[in-house]
C-alpha cells in the first residue's frame, strides 16, 4: 500500500512535498555561493601555483628573461652533477633522524609528568605551549645570543668551569646540533598537548587493574598506557616528520647554511636557487622532489601503522 506524502501546514512548496532532507529549490545555488570565496580562494593560491611549480620544473626559468623548455633537465642536474643538493638531501635527514624522535621523547615526557597529580598543570601546559605560538624568527635570534661566543652560556661555563662553551653555531660538528636543539625547544609543546589529552583518555580501569596484578608504574605504563596511546603517538609522528622536512627559519637565522653547508636543508637549498641564483625552474624542480620524499616517508608511516597502532580500548 503506498502512503500518500504528508505535507506539513506551512511547509508547502507549490502545492509538491519538501524534498527528502529539507532541501528546497535554490538552495544548492545558496549553498555554491558561500562556498564559492574559499573555493576561489583555493583555486587562486594553492592549486594553480602548485600546477604552476610542477610546469616551470621543466623550464629553465630565470626571473629576468625568456623560460626555455628544458624537459627532464632540471631533475637530472640535481640528480647527477649537483653536490649541493646532496649535501641538503643528507643534512635534512640529518635533522629529521635528530629532531624527531628528541621531540616525541621530549613531549611525551613532560606529557606524563603533568599528569592530573601535578598541582598547576593547566599553568605548565600553557607555559610549555607558549614556544610552539611565539615567532619562530624571534625564537632562533634569542637562542643565536644564547648560543654564540661570549653570550650566555659561553659565559657561564667559563664562570663555572673555566672552560668556555663549544662554538655551536661556527662549527660544522655543532651547528646542526644546535639548529635541532632550538627546533625542539620551539615544537615540544604542540606534541605535549596531544599527548597530554591522549593520557587523560586512558581508560583508569585498566591501569587499576595492572596495578591490582602487581605491575609497577614502569610495567603499567609501556604495557597499558603506551599501547593506548599510539593513535597519538602516530599522528604527532606524521605531523612532526612532515614539518621536520620542511625546516628552514631555524637553519636559516642561526647560521645561513653555514658554516660552509653543514646546515644547507632541502627547502634552504629552493630558496637559494629560486630568490638567491634565480633560477626558478630549478627551484620548483627541488620542491617537486621534497614533496615526493615527504609522500613516500608518510605512505610508509600509513602502511606501517597497520602493526603497531592500536585504535579499539
Amino acid at each position: 500500500m503506498t502512503v500518500p506524502a504528508v505535507i506539513v501546514p506551512g511547509e508547502e512548496t507549490h502545492g509538491r512535498p519538501r524534498p527528502p532532507g529539507g532541501l528546497r529549490k535554490g538552495d544548492g545555488r545558496a549553498a555554491l555561493g558561500f562556498l564559492a570565496p574559499g573555493a576561489l580562494g583555493f583555486l587562486a593560491f594553492t592549486l594553480f601555483p602548485v600546477v604552476a611549480s610542477l610546469a616551470m620544473s621543466f623550464f629553465d626559468w630565470p626571473v629576468l628573461g625568456s623560460p626555455s623548455f628544458a624537459g627532464f633537465g632540471n631533475y637530472v642536474e640535481l640528480f647527477t652533477t649537483d653536490d649541493t643538493f646532496r649535501t641538503a638531501i643528507l643534512n635534512t635527514l640529518l635533522f629529521v633522524v635528530l629532531y624527531v624522535p628528541v621531540n616525541i621523547v621530549v613531549s611525551m615526557s613532560l606529557a606524563v609528568w603533568i599528569s592530573p597529580r601535578i598541582a598547576g598543570r593547566r599553568f605548565y601546559r600553557v607555559l610549555f605551549f607558549i614556544p610552539a605560538v611565539t615567532p619562530m624568527v624571534g625564537n632562533a635570534v634569542v637562542f643565536g645570543l644564547l648560543l654564540t661566543p661570549n653570550g650566555l652560556i659561553d659565559s657561564t661555563m667559563k664562570s663555572l668551569f673555566g672552560v668556555g662553551a663549544p662554538n655551536f653555531l661556527g662549527s660544522s660538528s655543532w651547528a646542526m646540533p644546535a639548529v635541532v636543539m632550538m627546533s625542539v625547544w620551539q615544537g615540544f609543546g604542540y606534541n605535549l598537548l596531544v599527548f597530554s589529552a591522549a593520557l587523560d583518555a586512558v581508560p583508569s580501569h585498566l591501569v587499576e587493574a595492572a596495578e591490582i596484578d602487581g605491575a609497577g608504574a614502569v610495567r603499567r605504563f609501556f604495557s597499558v598506557v603506551l599501547p593506548l596511546l599510539s593513535p597519538s603517538i602516530f599522528f604527532a609522528t606524521v605531523l612532526t616528520l612532515i614539518s621536520s622536512f620542511q625546516v628552514f627559519t631555524q637553519s636559516y637565522v642561526l647560521t645561513g647554511g653555514g658554516p660552509g653547508n653543514s646546515t644547507t636543508t632541502l627547502v634552504m637549498y629552493l630558496y637559494q636557487s629560486g630568490f638567491q641564483f634565480f633560477r626558478l625552474g630549478f627551484a620548483s624542480a627541488i620542491a617537486w622532489v621534497l614533496f615526493v620524499f615527504i609522500m613516500i616517508v608518510t605512505a610508509i608511516q600509513f602502511i606501517g601503522q597497520k602493526k603497531w597502532v592500536h585504535y579499539d580500548q
